[in-house]
């Protein structure tokens, strides 16, 4: 990858962990979907399911950063903009209505040409601009999108009770959100049963709070089932929450409710995601490690048993690049090299290998193959990926 690419702030493998693979954008960038289509959330104009990646009916070659939630999704271009999709029920589309759904992906209400990350839970959605600021949308029942309430749901993007211009990264879990600001520190809000928000509690907010365990040297945060993952800038990886597959990765199954150092321990690791009872992450080195929740061979190991240590998965490798857990157990993961692999539940088409396998507990190649993915995320049983169509000796200007 040509270090030479910088964002506004800087090289971004040093700016934003989780958005280090924006340094791979060029001119070309096309977004493909799979999987289950019964809500409009493949972006296709229609309902049907696919089973290899198709393109999304708004097609174009600029698409930058896509997330998929359980039955919806968002996308941001490279102009700024930002497009959802899918079911729309409880506003997590953003567009000012409580839609059953959108087949093919449609700006939010907000507009505007500034949106730099988006994020998707079960049926919330925040994303950030590139001013700084964040904003929530979708179903509030637990105060997942900290505006110091609990209104069943809002149909608009709305700023945080917390305000503030210094929002750099934001991740959406099943009924909590978590999020990063630029002076290091690590925010939660919403559900807080088993310990997810990581206050040493387990009451729920409505507004955005810092950890137990503070500090000012966070980098990267996910938000799974009902657990939470973080990276620190000193490569340390912390987990807390909900326990109970030993998706915390403590060697045990006791719940959580404050930040705790993996079993595998360590400072190089890069990036981290957390899906249904489950916890996914890359480290420096380039291997990739799974735990929890093991059904569906989700922890592509070639078994479908738990495991509450961190383990490689099956085809190994030192040049993993990023991984997406998704909703309901199905993994995606990209290499250094472009190529993109899937595992875990595949019944609903969700692996992207022309197949409806009930699973596959080790990771397969998707049928549309090539070496030119740059992103990839899994949302409930569908998975959304960039690729990159121009050759990489055009970088954006």
């Amino acid at each position: 990858m040509p270090s030479q690419f910088n964002s506004p702030e800087g090289n971004l493998e040093d700016y934003f962990v989780s958005e280090s693979w924006l340094i791979d954008q060029y001119i070309g960038d096309k977004l493909y979907a799979w999987g289950q289509g019964s809500y409009g959330q493949l972006g296709t104009n229609n309902n049907s399911a696919r089973s290899t990646p198709v393109t999304t009916f708004a097609g174009g070659t600029n698409w930058k950063q896509v997330s998929g939630g359980d039955i919806q999704a968002a996308a941001i271009k490279t102009d700024g903009t930002l497009w959802t999709w899918g079911y729309g029920g409880n506003g997590e589309l953003g567009t000012n209505d409580i839609s059953s759904s959108k087949r093919t992906p449609v700006t939010t209400f907000a507009g505007g040409t500034n949106w730099k990350q988006v994020t998707c839970g079960k049926e919330h959605t925040a994303a950030i601009k590139t001013d700084g600021t964040l904003w929530t949308w979708g179903y509030n029942n637990y105060g997942q999108l900290g505006t110091d309430d609990t209104t069943p749901s809002r149909s608009t993007p709305v700023t945080t009770f917390a305000g503030g211009t210094d929002w750099k990264q934001v991740a959406c879990g099943n009924e909590h959100t978590a999020a990063v600001k630029t002076d290091g520190t690590l925010w939660t809000w919403g559900y807080a049963t088993y310990g997810l928000l990581g206050t040493n509690d387990l009451t729920h907010r409505s507004t955005p709070v810092t950890t137990f365990a503070g500090g000012t040297n966070w980098k990267q945060v996910s938000g799974g089932d009902q657990h939470t993952a973080a990276i620190k800038t000193d490569g340390t990886l912390w987990t807390w929450g909900r326990n109970s597959s030993g998706n915390l990765g403590t060697n045990d199954t006791t719940n959580r409710s404050t930040p705790v150092t993996t079993f595998a321990g360590g400072t190089n690791w890069k990036q981290v995601d957390c899906g249904f009872r489950s916890t996914s992450a890359v480290k420096n080195d380039g291997t990739l490690w799974n735990w929890g929740f093991g059904g569906q061979g989700s922890l592509g190991n070639a078994s479908t048993s738990d495991s509450d240590i961190p383990v490689t998965t099956f085809a190994g490798g030192t040049n993993w690049k990023q991984v997406s857990c998704g909703i309901k157990n199905v993994r995606a993961a990209i290499k250094t090299d472009g190529t993109l692999w899937t595992w875990g539940r595949g019944d609903f088409l969700s692996l992207g290998n022309n197949s409806n396998t009930l699973s596959n507990s080790t990771p397969v190649t998707t049928f549309a193959g090539g070496n030119n993915w740059r992103q990839v995320s899994s949302g409930g049983y569908h998975v959304l990926a960039i690729t990159t169509g121009i050759s990489p000796d055009l970088p954006i200007a």
